[in-house]
C-alpha cells in the first residue's frame, strides 16, 4: 500500500485509556434501552438479569485476561483463536467478530442521530419530538431530513480521528466516557435521595405467570449490554505494558459497568416501578429521571434533558470503541495474511492501521441498511459464539502450551473457561430460540454471512497461492519462550 508499511503500532494508550474503551463499549446505549426491557420480561428481578449477566461474563473475562497476557497482539478474542486453532477456523471467528463490531456501530450510529435531534429539541433546535426527523433550518423553507447524515457524521468524524491518531482517539473515549458516567451517578444520587424510592417496592420480585423462568430470557437478550470488555484486546499492543495492564483494564472496566448498571436499574425500578419502566420502553430511563429529578437545573434543565446528555455521550463512546475494535480485527487478519496484506499495515506518517480503518469504516456505514432488530440479533449471537469460542482457546492454550509465559493465570483454573463455555452455549440456545420464533432474518443474514466468509477465505488463498502474490507474511506466533518487551 502506498503510505503504509508492515510494523507494530505504537503503544501509545495508558491502563485508563484501555479501560475507558471497554466501559465506553460496555455503557452504551444499552443501559437506556435495554433497562424497560429486562422489566417488561422479568419485571423487578430485571436487577437479578443483569447481575446474573455480569457474573456470566466474569468467566469469560478471566480467559480473557489470561490470554491477553499470553499473547499482546492486537486483534482480541482472533489474536487467540489465530494461535492455537487451524486457518479456517480463525479466519471464521475474525471473519465473525469483524462484522459483529461493524454491525453494532451501525446501530451505535442510527442510535446517535435521534439522541442528537433529541437534545437539540431541548434546547428548541429542531421541531418537536413528532417531527425530530427534520431541522428546523432558518434558511431553508423546507424541513431538511437529518437522521441518516447525522449517523454518517458520526461515524465519519470518528473514523477521521482514530485514523489520523490513536492516542486522539483513546482520549476522546476517556473524556466522554467519564462525562456519560459523571451523568448516570448524578441520576443514581437524585434516585436514591428521591422520596419515590424510599417508599419503593420491589415484590413480587418475579412477574406473574413467568415467575423465576422469565429470568433466562431476559438474560439472553440484554447479555449485549455486557459486550465490551473484550474490545480492550484488540488494542493490545497499543497499550502501554500490555501484559500487566490488559488484563487490569478488563477487571476495572467489568466491575464498574456492573456497579454502574445495577445502581441505575435499582434506581429506575424504585422510582419509576417495573411496569412503568416497561410501559416507557427505550424512554425509561428518561422517565425515571424526569419523574424525580428538579427543573430548572443549570444548562441541562431537567432530568429528561440529563439522561439524552447521558445518551448522546453514550452512543459516542460505544460507537468510537467499536471503530478502534472493528478495524483492529482487520488490521490484525491483514497481518496474518488472512485478509488483503494492505490491511495489516502500518500508515507511515499516522501511525494507525489506516486502510483497515477505512475499510470497516465502509462496511459500517453499509450496515445501515440491515433492520435494526436483526443486525443487533446478529450482533450478539456473534458475539455469544466467539466467547465460547474463546474459552475453548484458553483451555487448549494451557493444555499444548503449559509453560507458556502467563503474566496472570486466572484462579481456579479449568472451572471458569468450562462454566464460561456452558453458560454462553445456555445463552446462545436461549436466544437462537427466540430467534426462530420472532426474527429468522437474523439467523438466516448470519449464516449468508458466514458463507461469505468462507467464498472470501478460498479466494484469498487462491491469490496467495499464486507465483506473483508476493512474499509469504512473515509469522508472529507468539512462543512459550516469549517475554515481555
Amino acid at each position: 500500500m502506498s503510505g503504509g508499511e508492515t510494523r507494530s503500532p505504537e503503544a501509545e494508550l495508558s491502563l485508563l485509556d484501555a479501560t475507558m474503551i471497554g466501559m465506553g463499549a460496555m455503557i452504551g446505549a444499552g443501559i437506556f434501552v435495554l433497562t424497560g426491557l429486562a422489566a417488561e420480561i422479568a419485571g423487578p428481578a430485571a436487577i437479578i438479569v443483569f447481575t446474573l449477566n455480569g457474573v456470566v461474563t466474569a468467566f469469560t473475562g478471566l480467559s480473557y485476561a489470561e490470554l491477553a497476557s499470553s499473547i499482546p497482539k492486537s486483534g482480541g478474542g482472533y489474536a487467540f483463536v489465530r494461535e492455537i486453532f487451524d486457518d479456517l477456523s480463525s479466519f471464521i471467528m475474525g471473519w465473525m467478530l469483524w462484522f459483529a463490531y461493524m454491525i453494532a456501530g451501525a446501530l451505535y450510529a442510527l442510535g446517535f442521530a435521534p439522541n442528537f435531534l433529541e437534545l437539540l429539541h431541548v434546547y428548541g433546535v429542531v421541531r418537536p419530538p413528532g417531527e425530530v426527523g427534520a431541522l428546523a433550518l432558518p434558511v431553508v423553507d423546507a424541513a431538511v431530513p437529518v437522521g441518516f447524515l447525522l449517523a454518517f457524521a458520526a461515524v465519519f468524524g470518528l473514523v477521521a480521528l482514530n485514523a489520523v491518531s490513536t492516542a486522539a482517539s483513546g482520549s476522546a473515549e476517556t473524556v466522554f466516557t467519564i462525562i456519560k458516567v459523571s451523568i448516570l451517578l448524578v441520576f443514581v444520587a437524585f434516585g436514591l435521595a428521591s422520596p419515590m424510592f424510599s417508599g419503593a417496592e420491589f415484590q413480587p420480585l418475579f412477574p406473574e405467570g413467568g415467575g423465576a423462568a422469565a429470568v433466562l430470557p431476559a438474560m439472553g437478550l440484554t447479555f449485549i449490554a455486557f459486550e465490551g470488555y473484550d474490545l480492550i484486546t484488540t488494542v493490545t499492543e497499543e497499550v502501554k505494558n500490555p501484559r500487566e495492564n490488559i488484563p487490569k483494564a478488563i477487571f476495572v472496566s467489568l466491575a464498574v459497568t456492573v456497579v454502574v448498571y445495577l445502581a441505575v436499574v435499582a434506581v429506575a425500578i424504585g422510582t419509576l416501578g417495573a411496569s412503568g419502566l416497561a410501559e416507557a420502553g427505550e424512554a425509561g430511563i428518561a422517565a425515571a429521571a424526569t419523574s424525580f429529578m428538579p427543573t430548572g437545573l443549570p444548562i441541562i434543565q431537567n432530568g429528561g434533558a440529563l439522561v439524552v446528555f447521558g445518551a448522546v455521550f453514550s452512543t459516542l463512546t460505544a460507537l468510537n470503541a467499536v471503530v478502534i475494535a472493528s478495524s483492529r480485527v482487520a488490521f490484525s487478519m491483514g497481518r496474518e495474511g488472512q485478509l488483503l496484506p494492505s490491511f495489516g499495515q502500518i500508515h507511515h506518517r499516522y501511525g494507525t492501521p489506516f486502510v483497515a480503518i477505512l475499510a470497516s469504516a465502509v462496511v459500517m456505514l453499509g450496515s445501515v441498511a440491515l433492520p435494526t432488530q436483526s443486525a443487533g440479533n446478529m450482533s450478539s449471537l456473534f458475539f455469544l459464539l466467539s466467547f465460547v469460542i474463546v474459552n475453548v482457546a484458553a483451555i487448549r492454550l494451557r493444555r499444548e502450551r503449559p509453560n507458556m509465559n502467563r503474566p496472570y493465570e486466572m484462579p481456579f483454573y479449568p472451572a471458569p473457561p468450562l462454566i464460561g463455555i456452558a453458560l454462553n452455549l445456555v445463552l446462545t440456545g436461549v436466544l437462537v430460540e427466540y430467534l426462530l420464533r420472532t426474527d429468522p432474518l437474523a439467523l438466516g443474514l448470519s449464516a449468508g454471512w458466514i458463507l461469505l466468509g468462507g467464498a472470501a477465505y478460498l479466494t484469498l488463498n487462491r491469490l496467495r497461492a499464486e507465483p506473483d502474490s508476493g512474499p509469504a507474511v512473515a509469522e508472529t506466533e507468539i512462543t512459550p519462550e516469549t517475554e515481555e518487551d
